[in-house]
């Protein structure tokens, strides 16, 4: 395996890893007022992510890091093309950990009212917000022969890639429920599992829906490839409403946790060996070895990269297994 594609295969892991760790977080936010009926559940429904909240961000700060150092060449055209969405989904992602963080600072209900809406938002502004990128990806993008690209509301717009952003935003909605049903008790965890369900329906017929579409107008990711993730997309939201509809909110979770990844597996293997497509199959491209840095370098990141990467799964498995008990009101209050 050449050190460009052991690069490229930790920096799918690393973006995988947020989408499934990240994606629950988003979830809660946007179900922890809906589900929640008075102020004790809506705190219940918060403190059920405390113990890993902000943690589970790093894996994009070690995504940033990677797709900086190792891939220079695809981080400038990449993030200088798609600005305006990439700053739209940071805005929402700082705005939810700033709206979790402060209501509990406020006695008042209409305060606490406003932060909660404001949770929301930054729930549900990254939850679609990643599923427009890797759609905007997968479908291709407007390539100019210098390699750069703009994408404006024309390509925003566009039918497949609205439908990618729907199913990552209800995917991270039934995602969060499911992990309200693991977490906690009572009547939040019964409302979580009968949200769960139709959420998750919701998804898979949005990416049934988004695998047609792509199929009949032509996408730069391989059909195939995107046909075989996407059945296995759609496997795992059933595995995760059949586990909920009996219960087992564990393996829903373990289920939905593998839903949350394979929308990185579609864009990446879909695509691969490159990385950016032009639109409609044009001859502008970027592959994977034009958007490395050189071996010396890359060979010069091996070792912090194998050593940094580990220690994040490490912490994460033991702050996981620390806190693997569902959480109650009175004493497991983080938030």
């Amino acid at each position: 395996m050449s050190l460009e594609v052991t690069w490229l295969a930790l920096l799918g892991l690393l973006l995988a890893g947020y989408f499934v760790l990240g994606g629950y977080d988003y979830g809660v936010q946007m179900l922890q007022s809906p589900l929640a009926r008075d102020e004790s559940e809506r705190r219940l429904a918060l403190n059920s992510f405390g113990p890993f909240f902000l943690g589970n961000e790093v894996w994009l700060v070690a995504f940033g890091g990677v797709l900086i150092g190792a891939f220079p060449f695809l981080e400038g055209p990449l993030l200088s093309g798609m600005y305006a969405p990439v700053g739209v989904i940071l805005g929402g992602v700082v705005l939810g950990n700033v709206a979790v963080q402060l209501r509990s600072r406020h006695e008042g209900r209409a305060a606490r009212a406003v932060w909660d809406r404001l949770a929301l938002v930054g729930g549900v502004v990254p939850a679609a917000g990643w599923g427009l990128v890797l759609g905007l990806l997968i479908r291709g993008l407007p390539l100019t022969p210098q390699g750069t690209f703009t994408v404006g509301l024309a390509e925003l717009l566009d039918p497949f890639v609205l439908l990618c952003g729907a199913t990552t935003l209800a995917l991270f909605a039934g995602h969060g429920a499911a992990f309200l049903a693991m977490r906690t008790r009572g009547g939040l965890r019964e409302r979580a599992i009968r949200a769960g369900r139709p959420l998750l329906g919701v998804a898979a017929l949005c990416a049934l829906a988004g695998l047609a579409l792509g199929a009949l107008s032509g996408v730069a990711a391989d059909g195939r490839t995107a046909a075989l993730l996407t059945g296995a997309l759609l496997l795992a939201l059933v595995v995760a409403v059949v586990a909920l509809s009996r219960g087992g909110a564990r393996t829903a979770f373990a289920a939905t946790c593998c839903a949350a990844a394979l929308p990185v597996l579609i864009a990446g293997l879909g695509l691969y060996p490159d990385l950016l497509v032009s639109t409609g199959g044009g001859a502008y491209r970027l592959a994977v070895p034009e958007a490395a840095a050189d071996a010396a370098t890359l060979q010069l990141l091996l070792p912090l990269g194998t050593l940094v990467i580990p220690l994040l799964i490490a912490f994460q498995a033991f702050n996981w297994w620390a806190f693997r008990g569902r959480v109650d009101g009175r004493h497991s209050i983080y938030l």
